[in-house]
């Protein structure tokens, strides 16, 4: 009996302990994250990189992103609803676990000072387009302080990404090109090419929190 009791003990035990490292190891994520960052670096961590499909574009700035965000993104190219074949392959790849930890390490990477709260207005114009599209309402008044972290960080974001981006939520019908997101395409479907691009020169010219990170070795 008495050894059957030191047997319960110790099993009790290891589990207890396994399950600390297991916390220990998810509370550690950013540094995990820094382990699975192979594909990625390549691209978000070179300023200045251009993606050429379906349009050129600079690659977006994720360094300083809201982590769920990433997730969120990521979960989308995985399942097609982001339409991108090269993404589409990269999230194919990732567990959810992978997901989180690239998106800790993406979110404090080169993180610094905070947006301020009340950027510069926007020209006439392009305010009646952002309160006809109701941009502020999910990306904050700042563009830096979305209600949700689900939801973007947009201010100091590439303008020719901002406007790719944009123009993929009115895409149908192509295997390609195109985001499904119910809230994203009744927003950018009203607007022109020129209108769109104009929403994102301002947004991309905001103060905000996200960079391109170079690293050493890309140096």
């Amino acid at each position: 009996m008495m050894k059957k009791s030191l047997a319960l003990v110790l099993a009790s035990l290891t589990t207890a302990g396994l399950l600390a490292a297991s916390g220990a190891a998810l509370a550690q994520d950013a540094a995990a994250g820094a382990k699975k960052v192979d594909m990625c670096l390549g691209c978000h961590n070179i300023p200045g990189y251009h993606a050429s499909f379906p349009e050129i574009y600079h690659v977006p700035k994720i360094a300083g992103q809201n982590a769920k965000y990433i997730v969120a993104a990521l979960g989308e190219y995985k399942k097609g609803d982001r339409k991108h074949p090269s993404m589409r392959a990269i999230a194919a790849t990732l567990s959810d676990l992978d997901m989180a930890d690239v998106a800790a390490y993406y979110e404090q990477l080169g993180k610094g000072e905070p947006a301020p709260a009340a950027p510069p207005a926007p020209p006439a114009g392009v305010a009646k387009l952002l309160a006809q599209a109701n941009c502020a309402s999910c990306h904050g008044a700042n563009f830096s302080k979305p209600i949700d972290p689900s939801y973007p960080k947009l201010a100091g974001q590439y303008a020719d990404y901002l406007d790719a981006a944009l123009k993929a939520y009115q895409t149908d019908g192509n295997p390609h090109i195109g985001r499904n997101n119910a809230i994203m395409m009744g927003m950018a479907r009203p607007f022109t090419h020129p209108e769109i691009k104009a929403i994102a020169a301002y947004v991309s010219s905001l103060p905000g929190e996200i960079k391109t990170v170079q690293l050493p070795e890309f140096r």
